[in-house]
């Protein structure tokens, strides 16, 4: 591994750095204060990303992609994670799993998605379904030549904007010597679709203006046509396509992380106590120097696990350790610098109280900090026998 960034890397890294300064950073306290991001904002941003050739980078260069590495999109969603979630979201990042589509599915939800002409959502957790996919109680029954779903989702990210879903439910239930197992199948959903409606979700602490939103079923029938790939085949696309996706949020992590240890840093050196710098107390120094230390080595573990899926290597382990780690050392990072902002890190006046909440959810959605663990304690004892 190349432990220095190429100079296409390192312009990736600047381009996408400076989108996020230009367009992003000054519309994120109007953001926050109100929890919604104008529509006229959101396709402006969608605009310029498209203008700059990164609309969609995460998607190979035969469907309309930039065609970006694991590892060059990582460095992508690090920098972005620098910005509000809320305002990034229309950086466009679709979700990988549409490469799974075929026929004329390509032409309806995976080239428009792309292109920028249709947005996606992600449908898989329920209320009583979260870490246990299996558990979801949403299904389609067959009935002629239809599914019909009927059940509900919730905490579906960027639902509000999106044109279409990509929607997990139970198809059929296994008789297993561990007892009933659920097949999964995943489905293409239309917005308007009869039968389907998208309500308004929880408001959340953590990165307002990115809502969450509940998916109601209610005998709603789709044709064959709308099954992402095979019938029960939901945790092939899902092994294949989704795992990933904690990648994204270990770089984001790290780059939240980055821009918070910025204004610790800075705060560090300016404010005064006692005479001098509280930087100089060691207190603060010890402090400063232990972030730092982490902020690196989550960028390291991340990287590295991109790195993995690059060169075809197993990488779910490394990918969990990268997101179990970065996700954790984000919430130690915006502790200790409100710490060391004092009273004033929990005013609003800064954002320092903004991203110690947002943090907060990193270690639940895409799989908690548990089953992070669960995972690579797995992956190491499963080679012995135990």
């Amino acid at each position: 591994m190349q432990f220095g960034l190429t100079d296409e890397q390192q312009m990736i890294v600047s381009t996408v750095r400076s989108f996020v300064e230009k367009e992003i950073y000054p519309y994120e306290a109007e953001v926050e204060r109100t929890g919604e991001v104008p529509e006229e904002l959101g396709q402006e941003i969608k605009r310029k990303t498209i203008e700059l050739g990164f609309y969609a980078c995460n998607f190979p260069e035969e469907v309309g992609g930039a065609g970006l590495s694991h590892l060059d999109f990582t460095l992508v969603e690090r920098e972005l994670g620098r910005g509000s979630m809320a305002l990034t979201h229309f950086f466009g990042r679709p979700q990988n799993i549409l490469m799974a589509c075929k026929d004329e599915q390509r032409d309806r939800y995976l080239l428009p998605a792309v292109r920028g002409e249709r947005m996606d959502a992600l449908a898989m957790t329920e209320p009583d379904a979260g870490s246990d996919v299996r558990g979801m109680k949403c299904q389609a029954v067959r009935d002629g030549g239809d599914w019909v779903i009927n059940g509900s989702k919730h905490f579906i990210s960027g639902a509000e904007h999106a044109d279409f879903f990509i929607v997990f439910v139970a198809t059929g239930v296994d008789e297993t010597p561990k007892g009933p197992k659920k097949r999964i199948t995943s489905f293409l959903v239309d917005r308007g679709t009869p039968g389907f409606e998208v309500r308004e979700g929880y408001r959340s602490v953590s990165h307002r203006g990115y809502k969450n939103c509940i998916l109601y079923f209610d005998n709603c029938r789709l044709p064959d046509a709308q099954v992402l790939g095979a019938v029960d085949g939901g945790f092939d696309v899902m092994n294949e396509w989704l795992y990933a996706t904690r990648l994204t949020v270990a770089a984001f992590s790290v780059g939240r992380a980055r821009r918070c240890f910025d204004y610790a840093l800075a705060y560090s050196a300016e404010r005064k106590q006692f005479g001098q710098a509280i930087g100089k107390f060691q207190g603060v120094s010890f402090q400063v120097a232990d972030m730092i230390t982490e902020i690196d080595a989550a960028d390291w573990l991340t990287l590295s696990a991109a790195w993995r899926l690059d060169q075809d290597l197993p990488s779910n382990r490394e990918i969990a350790s990268a997101k179990l780690y970065a996700t954790e050392m984000l919430a130690r990072v915006t502790d200790t610098t409100l710490q060391i902002y004092g009273g004033m890190g929990l005013m609003d006046d800064f954002p320092i109280e903004r991203f110690w909440r947002d943090a907060r959810v990193e270690r639940i959605w895409d799989g908690t900090s548990e089953i992070q663990r669960h995972i690579i304690s797995r992956d190491l004892l499963r080679p012995l026998g135990a």
